[in-house]
């Protein structure tokens, strides 16, 4: 067998890159022949496939089947699609394949038809003032960067300075030619030319020294990027840095001597501001200032605080000023930053101002240097005694001014006041126990006021301590007893007393037989009580008879001086048994409980059953005389009476009244005893107890005005019945009555003075009343 040698494709079919430059506008432009040594020319078909030709893009390519030409159709974009791969096919006149496919590729050539674009249209950086070339970057930044700021590429040139930012721009052409190799630089920046471009990287730097925000704050820079090494097309963008501020600038007075005014008394209030200024940033840390005052004010009356939205220092009084101690201040003040001065700032001193300050007068209030004022006065002092002199001081003493003094309260009308020496009197006696003392203490208010316009006052509070007088002797209680006649089985009796004066002048007491009397030492004794300071014990010493001994003792206090006084002390001695009690129990309880003799007993007992019986008698006639007056109307008035029978003289309060007080009582007192209890008032606490005297009746009948008058007096001098000061509620008369009221009984003094004309008219019920009164 003979192996075939391989084929040599003929030079002709085997097709090199094509190259066509973009935007070529000579259209159709022929590319490439393409030839088949197989067949006579004319015998050949040709025909290409691939992007450009039959598919997407369509239309770019053609061919032309017979001769073989390769024709370009449409401009190229190289940004689009760089590069095309055809296949080329040859057959003969009757479809058969001549050659293999062979590929067409066709280059598109790049041109310079895209200018460099920056990424953002304004970059923003930062860079502290005062940052010297070629330092270290202080926080410098480029907003809208995603690569950290200031890397260079490897054997890239780098910018002096201090690195700011960084400006980078693309594009689009070829980048392995210069189409594409981009230059930065800076067109505008000012004629201070603070800053340089690295023209490879894009990176801004501090370029010289200088940098200050207090000259300017920001600078605006027009960066330029180009492409064919910087001789191609060019673009331009804003960037923009702002300096950050550091404390290079200390704060400064506005003026060296501040001028304020104060009222006196006054607290916790502003007097004014001191103005300083400060280059640094506004509201920055390096802007705060701190004040403080260094001279002319070693009692603390002022502080200084910082206005944190104007930077300004606040004066005020933090203790009272006193126009007559001092009235004028002149402090020393300085002022310096929350921050220290960075080391890079001039040296400067610290900046100082004076503040004066004038302290301005008012009307003060008078004052009681000593409140309260405590003094102690005897009980029973007598009315008029001078117990002290209180007065108070004016602090105006650049001021002429008069104080006159007034009681403010004094509840229970105790004292007397001279409103212009301030001298306190007694008004009436201090007695003690009175619901008036707290603790022995009455309490009471002086006011002292000046007459400035407008006037002002104080109140000073006046404490009288009440001391307690040994008036008052002890009193036997209880003043008799029973005790067995034998000596040692019940032959004692305990014996105690009591005293209305308050300690020390009370117990203990001191019980004896009365000197006067020597011989009844010879049948009693009396001993202290198993220490008991209020009791004794009275002992038989001898068996004495039985029946009834009064024995007269002697009592003593404990009091500076002591009371003492005499005393009979009642005792039943009793038949004994044989444990020592009393066999004849009741005649010897009734014998001490009534303290005196049996005789006298009865007959105190019958006065009292004599009485009542009196008291009954006449209580009956005024109910015969009631009963005769009515029975007499109703006979004599018998016209149009139907089935009710009304009773017209019952004096009640109206119509829902049931309970209401006889009027009776008020026109004709005499028929009632003045011995009886008096009926409770209704505003009076179940505690109170009945006045010490009983209300004096009025000597005229007629008189109720009066009456009345002294029934309320009677019951505003009443201490123990709250309150004080409102009128007294007798009875509740109901609502809507049709019955005259009570203030109608005062419009005529004497029945002869009313007229009873209109009781004519009334009708035939008061015919018989009209005939006796009009």
């Amino acid at each position: 067998r003979q192996h075939e040698a391989p084929r040599r494709v003929k030079r002709a079919w085997v097709i090199p890159p094509i190259s066509v430059s973009e935007n070529h506008k000579r259209i159709p432009h022929l590319l490439v022949q393409i030839k088949s040594d197989k067949q006579q020319p004319g015998g050949v078909i040709y025909s290409i496939k691939g992007p450009g030709v039959d598919e997407e893009p369509l239309g770019i390519f053609s061919i032309d089947k017979f001769s073989g030409k390769v024709f370009l159709n449409a401009m190229l974009d190289r940004e689009e699609n760089d590069r095309y791969r055809l296949r080329a096919f040859a057959l003969d006149l009757g479809g058969v394949t001549l050659e293999d496919p062979t590929d067409l590729e066709i280059i598109v050539v790049d041109q310079n038809d895209n200018r460099p674009l920056f990424r953002q249209d304004v970059f923003t950086g930062r860079v502290v003032e005062g940052a010297e070339p070629g330092g270290s970057s202080r926080g410098g930044w480029a907003g809208g960067l995603s690569r950290p700021l200031c890397q260079h590429p490897p054997g890239a040139p780098l910018a002096a300075g201090t690195c700011v930012m960084t400006v980078d721009a693309t594009d689009a052409d070829d980048p392995d030619t210069d189409n594409a190799a981009l230059r930065y630089s800076i067109l505008e920046q000012g004629a201070a030319g603070m800053f340089s471009i690295n023209a490879t990287t894009g990176e801004i730097c501090t370029a010289r020294p200088g940098l200050d925000r207090e000259t300017m704050g920001v600078y605006n820079l027009t960066v330029q990027a180009a492409d064919m090494s910087g001789d191609g097309l060019t673009t331009t963008a804003m960037a923009v840095i702002y300096l950050e501020d550091i404390n290079d600038n200390p704060p400064e007075f506005t003026k060296e001597e501040f001028s304020m005014e104060v009222e006196e008394q006054a607290a916790g209030v502003d007097v004014g501001k001191v103005f300083v200024h400060d280059k640094d940033l506004a509201g920055s840390p390096s802007w705060l200032a701190k004040f403080t005052i260094l001279e002319g004010d070693p009692e603390g009356a002022f502080a200084i605080r910082t206005d944190p939205h104007t930077n300004d220092g606040v004066l005020s009084v933090v203790k009272p000023l006193d126009h007559e101690v001092r009235d004028r201040f002149e402090l020393t003040v300085s002022v310096q930053n929350e921050r220290p001065l960075e080391p890079s700032a001039p040296a400067s001193p610290r900046a100082l101002a004076t503040v004066r300050v004038r302290v301005r007068d008012v009307n003060e209030a008078p004052v009681f240097r000593e409140n309260p004022r405590r003094i102690s006065v005897l009980e029973g002092t007598p009315p008029g005694t001078a117990i002290t002199t209180y007065t108070a001081s004016d602090p105006d003493t650049h001021q002429i001014q008069t104080l006159s003094y007034a009681l403010l309260y004094d509840p229970a009308d105790w004292l007397q006041l001279d409103p212009h020496a301030g001298t306190i009197r007694t008004k009436r006696e201090l007695l003690h126990p009175s619901a008036f003392l707290q603790g022995g203490w009455y309490i009471a208010l002086v006011l002292a006021r000046d007459d400035a316009e407008p006037p002002l006052s104080a109140t000073g509070t006046l404490s009288i301590e009440i001391l307690e007088v040994n008036d008052h002797a002890p009193q036997l209680q209880p003043p008799a007893g029973v005790l067995c006649g034998r000596p040692g089985r019940g032959g004692t009796l305990l014996l105690g007393a009591t005293d209305d004066d308050r300690p020390p002048h009370g117990a203990p007491f001191h019980f004896q037989l009365s000197p006067q009397h020597p011989q009844l030492a010879r049948n009693w004794s009396i001993a202290r009580f198993n220490g008991e300071v209020t009791h004794a014990v009275l002992a038989v010493l001898v068996e004495l008879p039985e029946g009834p001994y009064s024995l007269p003792l002697l009592l003593r206090d404990s009091g500076t001086p002591p009371r003492e006084q005499q005393q009979l002390l009642n005792v039943s001695v009793c038949h004994c048994g044989r444990d020592g009690t009393c066999l004849d129990g009741v005649l010897a309880a009734a014998t001490a409980g009534a303290g005196i003799t049996l005789g006298a007993l009865m007959i105190i007992l019958g006065s009292t059953v004599l009485l009542l019986v009196l008291a009954g008698l006449g209580a009956a006639r005024v109910r015969g005389r009631r009963r005769a007056l009515r029975k007499g109307l109703l006979q004599r008035s018998r016209d149009d009476m139907r089935d009710n029978i009304l009773n017209y003289d019952e004096q009640g309060g109206g119509e829902e009244d049931q309970d209401a007080y006889d009027i009776n009582q008020l026109r004709h007192p005499e028929l009632f005893s003045p011995r009886a209890k008096p009926p409770l008032r209704r505003d009076a606490p179940l505690s109170s107890g009945t006045p010490l005297a009983p209300r004096k009746l009025p000597s005229s009948p007629s008189d109720i005005e009066d009456f009345i008058n002294e029934g309320l007096e009677a019951a505003d001098s009443d201490p123990s019945v709250p309150p004080y000061d409102t009128a007294l509620i007798y009875d509740y008369e109901g609502s809507g009555s049709v019955a005259s009221p009570l203030s109608s009984i005062v419009s005529s003094l004497t029945d002869e003075d009313q007229d009873y004309d209109y009781l004519s008219e009334w009708g035939p019920r008061f015919r018989r009343l009209a005939d006796l009164y009009g």
